[in-house]
């Protein structure tokens, strides 16, 4: 039985080595199980973005089984501007003072 896995876009954008992968050999790859794809998951995720398999909705009218997939875990966070940023995670206000104002 072959198991096929087509990989979505938060997975190609979470890990380098998925991206090269769609690049080199296209978003679909065959395995020979459900154990095979998410030990190539394992593995890609070894040292970069995690990534998963996910079973496809069997409602899609896809050739896929599985998807290969991520999560952006910090997107608020990388989408905020710095004072914001450093209010998400949680750094103490610093005390703001003018220019003309001395220290």
């Amino acid at each position: 039985m072959s198991v096929v896995v087509a990989v979505k876009p938060s997975a190609r954008k979470r890990n380098a080595k998925v991206g090269r992968i769609v690049f080199e050999d296209g978003p679909r790859h065959a395995f020979e199980s459900r154990e095979a794809a998410e030990r190539w998951a394992d593995d890609l995720s070894a040292g970069d973005g995690h990534v998963w398999v996910a079973t496809a909705h069997p409602r899609d009218g896809g050739v896929a089984d599985l998807y290969l997939v991520s999560r952006a875990t910090n997107a608020k966070l990388e989408a905020a501007y710095d004072k914001r940023r450093r209010r998400l995670r949680g750094d103490a206000d610093p005390e703001q003072a003018s220019l003309g104002s001395p220290p």
